[in-house]
């Protein structure tokens, strides 16, 4: 047991570091590392092993990565930023239809990669145009991760909540999308209030045209619209398995005559995926020797039972925030129960982890891409910058939270 313990330890203090200490191994290294381990050690059986990976969620994240993939490939999310960082709006305007860009785009086609794709040129677009890119950038950021709370597929954590609860797509947006749209107020109304006089830079950057240069695939634009339309619409209708729906949509768009499959896979967040699976065997581990059941069984006495909406909530802000969304969730979901409240339950974990993301830079994925491409364009977010935007929209949001979660839940009990 003590073996486990100490695996499970070193994997999830690699996951809040971002590093193994003393060793140059990442989050995705750590997980792996700790899954061989517990197998080299016996603590787990390879056929344990095999059978602790949920393949559903894997296959989900993979066909919907792949998915959005296209997008990238034919230039719809460039086309897109240029487009809307382009309109001929007063900057508070200019900032709510980037917070709904975010935030649609986020929500249907999973956050990291639109924020990733997107970044680059509305840094350029908004350089070109004289304004300060800062608030631009971290409503974008703060809208990704907040709107897509509301979606089973915003984020690759409320994949694993839909699957672990089996939830539909229906379910998981009656639980979470209203407030998951009501944050993006929150957002805009904090964000035009802090930089309200602060829209231009002061001294003004200007970026050449070719780094807002970008091709649009129409064809490829159309095609993969199609059969991401399709691919909701399936969703939401709720007749086939929710993974076997993702990967036929991939499969349509990798038979492709125009795109190279090579270039499409190229898009897939492989790193992500393994680290699932990592941490689906480490847990496994871990739960086998009673501990974390223990742990929950402790702090419901003291009055934080996972069981219930808020406390579950409380929990999993904190959390995610210490080892970061897709480790938390994969660490809850195993314990909650199917009852029924469960839709509410995987509403309080998705909206928590999307919510608290926007805390600090390390908060979420997107929160240290936004920093990173904007550094590459000389534009430098610091921590405390970030922090003095992020802790306000996560305080707001959160309270947001509770005021929903509260209510649903007297609502459920009647």
């Amino acid at each position: 047991m003590y073996t486990s313990v100490i695996i499970f330890i070193l994997v999830y203090l690699a996951m809040g570091l971002g590093k193994l200490p003393y060793f140059n191994v990442d989050r995705t290294g750590a997980a792996l590392l700790g899954a061989l381990a517990l197998i080299v050690a016996g603590r787990i059986s390879p056929e344990a092993a095999w059978a602790a990976i949920d393949y559903k969620t894997i296959w989900l994240l993979f066909g919907l990565m792949v998915i959005s993939g296209a997008f990238t490939l034919s230039g719809f999310y460039d086309w897109t930023a240029f487009k809307v960082a382009s309109l001929p709006l007063k900057p508070s305007m200019l900032l709510a239809v980037i917070i709904i860009m975010g935030a649609v785009l986020s929500s249907l086609l999973t956050n990291d990669v639109v924020v990733l794709s997107m970044s680059p040129l509305l840094v350029s677009v908004t350089l070109a145009r004289r304004l300060n890119p800062v608030p631009f950038l971290l409503a974008f950021c703060f809208a990704a991760n907040a709107g897509s709370a509301g979606t089973l597929i915003g984020s690759p954590q409320n994949m694993i909540i839909a699957q672990a609860l089996d939830l539909s797509f229906n379910q998981f947006f009656l639980w979470a999308g209203l407030p998951a749209i009501l944050s993006l107020l929150l957002i805009w109304a904090i964000l035009n209030l802090q930089f309200k006089n602060k829209w231009t830079l002061a001294t003004p950057q200007k970026t050449s045209q070719a780094s807002i240069g970008f091709k649009l695939d129409h064809v490829e634009v159309i095609k993969a619209g199609i059969v991401a339309t399709i691919v909701i619409i399936a969703l939401i209708l709720d007749i086939w398995p929710k993974e076997i729906v993702a990967l036929a949509g991939a499969g349509v768009l990798l038979l492709n005559r125009s795109l190279s499959s090579q270039d499409v896979l190229k898009q897939v967040d492989g790193n992500l995926l393994l680290l699932m699976i990592g941490l689906f065997i480490c847990n496994q581990a871990i739960a086998n020797t009673g501990l974390i059941q223990s742990l929950f069984a402790s702090l419901k006495e003291i009055g934080f039972d996972i069981n219930h909406p808020l406390s579950l909530y409380a929990v999993s802000a904190i959390l995610s925030d210490l080892v970061g969304n897709n480790p938390a969730v994969m660490l809850l979901t195993p314990y909650i129960p199917h009852n029924e409240f469960s839709a509410l339950l995987g509403a309080s974990l998705a909206l928590a982890t999307g919510f608290s993301s926007n805390l600090i830079i390390f908060g979420s994925l997107a929160g240290i891409i936004v920093v990173e491409q904007a550094a590459k364009c000389g534009i430098q977010i610091s921590f405390g910058a970030f922090a003095r935007s992020g802790v306000p929209v996560t305080l707001a949001t959160l309270l947001l939270g509770v005021i929903w979660i509260l209510a649903a839940h007297v609502y459920i009990q009647i």
